[in-house]
């Protein structure tokens, strides 16, 4: 059906209306065109109650609006104001809004009162609310005499403010003299009432300036209390001044000051009262004394607190609800806690309501017969008074109108007529307060009229709403219909929304929503329409966001933003740092798509929003740019408890440049010892900032630090002051102790010095003590001097020795060191392996075998067994020349060893020696053996000489190695047709004492593909392959050329030549006269299919590869013009005829590559070939 908008009908109960009235039709807030007729409607008024400034004008607002103009009269305490009266009253022109001019002369106070304006035409009166006017006020203190308050330390205390009461009431604060705020905290807060509580004084409470201040923000002023005096002492000082000073009556306060549990200063009892209004916060206060000081909970009993709109105040000493509705009346428990006990306090919470709306009623535009209804529904606690109004006077004894009915809270209208309209007031009141609400209802004959402005253009966003308006009016209320095009439908309800207002939705406007829609009124008066336009714009995007960055401080840093949006909008690029202007400085710069920062500085992190708007959307994403750096280094460096060997070092870090410190190095300079260079010294947390360092006695220290973060190292901190350490006996000894001999009759102890820094002392030297590990020797020691070297000459030829070197100074010895093993000086083995066998596993690898020498016969430390091994001989006869030996070493006790890579078909001849620290020792008898036959490589090289028109010679020469005796040669060959395919293989059996062979019975003008490979009693060996042509036919050949050097030939080819030239003359001409000649157009429109490249991806023919190894044809592999080729040179050869796309073959096969026009990047080597290029191929390329 067609989307329209209708009068909504109202349901009502049958019992209570006629059954007519089902018919009759609610009519939303209609705005009636201010050329019509219309009763007055209040537009603008003061609030209900207003205070103002008693130094400034009074201006009581009231603005109303109808057809023809209202006129305007107020009341003041109920009573008509007669404003002509007072000269110092005047009325704004065309408004109804009162100027009391005070500033003049008069008062504020005179013109307090209750105010209300009534606006009037000739279809109703309006009224505005009660507006109750009254100055504000800020009195002054009352004088009082506050004597001084002295109190025992613990007690409890109240200080009263008692502010003068204000319109509006006062905010309340405690400062001092110098207008600095008094501290506040759990144990002293400010309450609700201005007053100031102490849960317990202490001395530090004593000061003579507890000054409560009220300040009246209305005038801006702010009034002072009188300073009270507060001195809190402890019991022996109270009981002096007692005795000295005051009577028992002076004394404020009579508490112990012993710790006590927690008593309620406020509210006082265990239970009260706590009533507030639907929509206002409420505020529950509990302050308790104790010592220690308690702390406060809240609870609701028989239920929770609401979680967003609980919050606590004061110390949580004062609940807020904020919002409260009467669901939140009940009982709420304060308990006041400390160590000593607990106290509680129940306040019962009701929530009272003044009137708000659950229907307010709004204007009624009716055409004469129609029906109406206007409804006033208000609730409240207690429930509100629902009263009418007609132009501002009660319905009750208002002049009776006969269309009209009142049923409660509702006016129910039928059959109006012109004289039906009126302005009606409801009013709905309790003891809390009232609500008034003013409606008309304007009774017209109006067709319809459509108010949105014609042909009006909506540009939307693709995917969002589309909201096309159309604001109307008429009475009776019109129908709405939409239509879209010139002769489109009605639009339906399946796919649009249609509001109230006219307006038509599309909820997801697409690109084929673009187009013209047309909006169409009708009522019973007549007909309107209007068009507007609609176009759906692309969505502006950022494709490409900005990163999140961080960058170190002085180096450059880049923000990408890439932004997509529609082609008829023109987007604004804006970018922000922290939701403002970019700085102005030169190192910003904006580049296209990108921001550009050089030269970062730590000012600059933050957050960079790159914006793109258009007029119709707008997008934006951010980055966080982080500007880090290595820290500043630490300083303030001090060093406390200094002990003979440790010290604290304390220091105070520098910035860490936005990358948290990770860690501390601290660093150490011996001045006395290795003065001008630093050490390690510790690494701490990068929370920490203090070391326990520990030192070694007679070193001269200096400390520095360095801060480490995830950037790097900052530069060290200023050294330290210099701490001297006493001297003392070594903590340790050298390490890395050896003894080693370097000649069979001495032993050398060698060891790492200790440095100046761990001699811990003066006068540093050594004591070197040895002795054989297996006698039963004293240990023999020496002193030296602070050297790293003893020689012990005369020791037997190696022989374990325990040797200690103990260090020790002016002081003392060093503690006992460790003794470790070591051995005098190695001689060479004396005796050879014996039992020296060998098996030979295959023709490249052998197996050796041999029995170890006896341990005494080495004379040192066993490294292993070398063996030895030549080639003597080949089996061949041909190969006899001798080979260099080979060596190969096995680590440790081995016994046996695999010897590889062996030439087949060869004698070996091998020996074994044990190798010790000092060298070899004697070789064990050399040992033979052979290797068997293993398969030949492939021949060194083959060539084809002598091609004919059926014949081929192949010559070739022996495998360089032949690894046996060769057996036979094979041969194996197969043509190479047009097309590139292979035809059938031939295989072919030759002596091996041959080194040439003739193919013949060949095809004529044929290429042949050759495999070629030797063979031993084991196998056949690696082949090499070749490529050849047998010689053309001669009399074809000669049949090509006359055909060629034919005069009709010559004479078509210069026809042909003429016809170009006359063509390229035309297209010459036509071009200087600016037309255009459509060749290139129609020659890349007719491609001749005939003609394609090879493929793209591989540059290979298709279907033709090697049948041995499936590689495809390689270029570089023509034959050279020796016919001479190399084993690894043997590749396929086709390719050379085409590399790449330029290589083609016309359909009877012929190859055209070389007439296309392209040449090769480099000319494949040897691409001389032994068939003679054809006059006729060459022609069909040509054609």
């Amino acid at each position: 059906m067609p989307l329209k908008i209708m009068l909504k009908k109202k349901q009502l109960s049958a019992g209570r209306v006629p059954l007519l009235l089902f018919l009759c039709r609610m009519i939303s807030a209609l705005e009636v065109p201010l050329d019509l007729v219309q009763p007055p409607t209040i537009t603008q008024q003061s609030p209900k109650d207003y205070i103002i400034d008693p130094r400034e004008n009074i201006v009581i607002q009231c603005e109303a609006k109808g057809k023809p103009p209202p006129s305007f009269s107020w009341t003041r305490n109920g009573t008509h104001f007669d404003i002509d009266k007072d000269p110092l009253v005047t009325m704004k022109h065309g408004s109804g809004t009162l100027i009391i001019n005070i500033m003049a002369e008069g008062k504020a106070e005179t013109y307090e009162g209750v105010y209300q304006c009534t606006a009037r035409n000739e279809r109703g009166a309006a009224i505005s609310n009660n507006i109750v006017v009254r100055p504000s006020r800020s009195p002054l203190w009352t004088k009082e005499r506050l004597e001084p308050i002295i109190l025992r330390n613990g007690q409890s205390l109240v200080l009263p403010c008692r502010p003068p009461i204000g319109l509006p009431p006062a905010i309340i604060f405690w400062m001092d003299n110098s207008f600095q705020r008094l501290p506040q905290s759990e144990r002293v807060s400010q309450g609700l009432n201005g007053d100031l509580y102490f849960s317990n004084v202490l001395p530090e409470d004593t000061r003579e300036d507890y000054i409560c201040y009220a300040r009246f923000n209305h005038t801006q002023t702010i009034q002072q209390k009188q300073p009270i005096s507060l001195k809190v002492i402890s019991v022996d000082e109270l009981n002096d001044t007692i005795a000295a000073n005051l009577s028992d009556t002076e004394f404020y306060g009579a508490k112990s000051s012993k710790e006590r549990p927690p008593t309620f200063l406020t509210p006082e009892g265990s239970e009260s009262l706590k009533e507030e209004l639907r929509g206002n916060t409420l505020s529950l206060e509990c302050i308790a004394e104790g010592l220690p000081t308690p702390v406060i909970y809240w609870i609701k009993e028989d239920g929770t607190l609401p979680i967003n709109r609980t919050f606590y105040r004061n110390f949580k000493k004062t609940l807020q609800i904020t919002h409260v509705s009467e669901a939140d009346s009940g009982n709420y428990q304060c308990i006041a806690k400390n160590t000593l006990g607990a106290i509680h306090h129940t306040i019962s919470v009701t929530v009272k309501a003044a009137p708000y709306w659950i229907v307010a009623p709004k204007n009624l535009v009716l055409s004469p017969g129609e029906n109406g209804t206007l409804i006033c529904r208000a609730n409240g606690n207690p429930k509100p008074r629902i009263g009418w109004l007609t132009n501002g006077v009660p319905i009750e004894i208002a002049p009776d109108d006969p269309s009209r009915k009142i049923d409660g809270d509702t006016i129910i209208f039928s059959n109006v007529q012109e004289r039906s309209s009126a302005v009606y007031q409801c009013n709905a009141s309790n003891e809390y307060g009232y609500l008034l609400a003013n409606a008309f209802v304007n009774v017209l004959a109006e067709p319809p009229r459509i108010l949105t402005s014609a042909n009006t253009l909506y540009q939307v966003i693709a995917n969002r709403a589309a909201l096309l308006d159309c604001a109307f009016f008429g009475s009776p209320l019109p129908t709405i219909e939409w239509f879209k095009g010139t002769k489109g439908s009605a639009l339906h309800e399946d796919i649009y929304v249609l509001h109230d207002n006219g307006t038509l939705e599309i909820p997801v406007a697409q690109k084929d929503s673009t187009g013209t829609y047309t909006c169409v009124a009708r009522n019973k008066l007549g007909m309107a329409k209007n068009e507007v336009h609609l176009e759906i714009k692309d969505p502006t995007r950022i494709i490409k966001q900005p990163e999140y960055a961080v960058v170190q401080r002085g180096s450059k840093v880049s923000f990408e933003c890439k932004v997509k949006h529609d082609q008829t909008l023109i987007p604004t690029i804006m970018w922000l740092k922290d939701n403002g202007e970019l700085p102005n400085d030169e190192r910003f710069s904006i580049d296209k798509d990108h921001l550009v920062v050089t030269d970062v500085s730590d000012d600059d992190g933050g957050t960079y929003t790159c914006a793109a708007n258009t007029t119709l959307d707008s997008v934006s994403a951010s980055a966080v740019l982080r500007v880090v750096d290595v820290p500043n280094p630490p300083f303030d460096l001090e060093l406390t408890n200094q002990l003979d060997k440790s010290v604290q070092l304390t220091w105070t870090p520098g910035d860490d440049n936005n990358s948290p410190i990770t860690k501390f190095i601290i660093e150490y300079e011996d001045a006395m010892h290795e003065a001008g260079l630093w050490h390690h010294q510790a690494e701490v947390s990068g929370t920490q900032t203090t070391a326990q360092l520990k030192l070694s006695p007679y070193v001269n220290y200096s400390f520095r630090v360095m801060a480490e973060n995830r950037i790097g190292r900052s530069v060290p901190s200023e050294a330290s002051e210099q701490y001297l350490t006493k001297a003392a006996e070594p903590d340790l000894n050298p390490t890395a102790v050896e003894g080693l001999g370097t000649e069979p009759d001495n032993l050398v102890i060698t060891w790492k010095p200790l440095n100046g820094f761990e001699s811990n002392g003066p006068g540093l030297q050594y004591k070197v003590s040895w002795r054989q590990k297996d006698g039963d020797d004293e240990w023999t020691s020496v002193v030296v001097a602070n050297v790293s070297k003893y020689i012990v000459s005369g020791t037997p030829t190696f022989v374990p020795y325990l040797i200690k070197v103990q260090a020790l100074n002016d002081v003392g010895f060093a503690p006992e060191p460790a003794a470790v093993m070591g051995h005098s000086g190695e001689d060479l083995p004396m005796a050879a392996p014996g039992n020296v066998r060998v098996g030979v596993v295959n023709s490249t690898l052998a197996e050796v075998h041999w029995d170890p020498v006896p341990l005494k016969s080495i004379r040192g430390h066993l490294q292993g067994y070398r063996i030895y091994y030549w080639k003597t001989q080949s089996s061949s006869k041909r190969h006899r020349r001798h080979i260099e030996k080979k060596i190969l070493t096995f680590q440790g006790s081995k016994t046996h060893g695999m010897l590889p890579g062996l030439q087949p078909y060869s004698h070996y001849a091998l020996n074994v020696r044990v190798v010790n620290g000092k060298g070899e020792g004697p070789a064990s008898a050399d040992r033979g053996f052979h290797t068997p036959e293993g398969v030949p490589s492939a021949p060194s090289s083959l060539k084809i000489v002598n091609p004919t028109l059926d014949s081929l010679t192949l010559e070739w020469d022996p495998p360089s190695h032949p690894n046996g005796i060769l057996t036979e040669y094979v041969l194996k060959y197969q043509p190479i047709n047009s097309s590139h395919e292979l035809g059938p293989l031939v295989d072919l059996k030759i002596p091996a004492n041959k080194t040439r062979w003739t193919l013949k019975n060949l095809n004529f003008s044929t290429r042949y593909k050759f495999y070629f490979y030797a063979q031993t009693s084991v196998g056949s060996g690696s082949q090499i392959t070749e490529e050849a042509i047998t010689t053309v036919d001669e009399a074809m050949a000669s049949r090509q050329v006359d055909i060629a050097t034919q005069g009709w030939f010559i004479g078509l080819m210069c026809a042909v030549a003429l016809l170009i030239l006359i063509l390229l003359i035309v297209c010459f001409i036509r071009r200087n006269k600016g037309g255009k000649y459509p060749v290139k157009e129609k020659e890349d429109a007719h491609a001749d299919p005939e003609i394609q490249p090879m493929k793209e991806d591989d540059g290979t023919f298709g279907e033709y590869s090697d049948a041995e190894d499936h590689k495809p044809l390689k270029k570089g592999s023509r034959t050279p013009s020796d016919r001479t080729v190399k084993k690894e040179d043997s590749d396929d050869s086709l390719v050379d005829y085409g590399e790449g796309v330029n290589g083609q073959f016309n359909e009877d096969g012929s190859f055209i590559g070389q007439y296309s026009g392209k040449k090769e990047k480099e000319p494949a080597e040897g691409n001389e070939s032994s068939e003679a290029p054809s006059p006729v191929n060459a022609m069909n390329s040509f054609v």
